[in-house]
């Protein structure tokens, strides 16, 4: 099996199975809730990760509503989709915030087909949180929004990971975007299990472009110096 197949195959039998979650939180499958989201993603890594090469893996924390949570791919809205990747998209052609800074680091890398053969993204849940706000309007929520919600997801996620290091990711670094809670969490479960040998935090991509806009390119110059510094298979 390929790269590709494998992720493909993971993606299928993506769903959640753990205990069941605090009251108003819901989960978010991609895969399940837009019937060409399957498809979509099933193009996306046929083109870039159709091979055997092993790649570092990105742990994001989990899919928002207007990115991976329609593309089915991490971190790639449908404008991204379109515009950077090639891949068409039916459907409202939504815009995340975190998915124009990853596009603009990925192409100050060399592009997508040079940025994937190295790296495949996810997350450290790889389905989306809701919740309701006071006028009953869905918004994001995080899986570390609640105490309550980490305990719950927290066997899931470990599960989880452990199925990502198992597509062929190499070990020896594994990057997270996210340096304060999603970090924290990720070096904690680390410091249990032994995944990889070395965390390297980055500042999430939704903090670089809703607080860091004026200062981008340092943010984007840094992804470069972290993701280069890494040895190639």
């Amino acid at each position: 099996m390929t790269f590709a197949d494998k992720v493909i195959l993971f993606n299928q039998q993506l769903a959640y199975t753990g205990a069941e979650l605090p009251p108003g939180i819901r989960i978010m499958n991609p895969f399940k809730e837009f019937e060409q989201t399957m498809g979509i993603s099933e193009i996306f890594y046929r083109k870039y990760y159709n091979d055997n090469h092993p790649r570092h893996l990105i742990l994001g924390i989990n899919p928002g509503r207007f990115g991976g949570g329609l593309t089915g791919i991490p971190f790639t809205d449908p404008k991204r989709l379109k515009t950077e990747c090639h891949i068409d998209y039916k459907g409202k052609e939504t815009h995340e915030p975190s998915s124009v800074f990853v596009y603009e680091v990925i192409n100050a890398y060399g592009g997508p087909e040079a940025f994937y053969r190295n790296f495949y993204i996810n997350s450290l849940f790889p389905l989306g949180f809701t919740i309701a706000d006071a006028n009953g309007k869905e918004k994001n929520y995080n899986y570390y929004d609640s105490k309550e919600l980490a305990d719950t997801v927290t066997p899931f996620i470990i599960e989880n990971i452990q199925k990502q290091i198992g597509l062929g990711v190499i070990t020896d670094v594994c990057f997270c975007f996210g340096t304060g809670k999603n970090e924290n969490f990720l070096r904690k479960l680390n410091d249990q299990h032994g995944f990889f040998k070395k965390i390297v935090a980055l500042e999430h991509p939704r903090f670089v472009m809703q607080y860091k806009t004026a200062t981008k390119q340092f943010y984007i110059d840094k992804y470069l110096a972290a993701l280069g510094d890494v040895i190639r298979p």
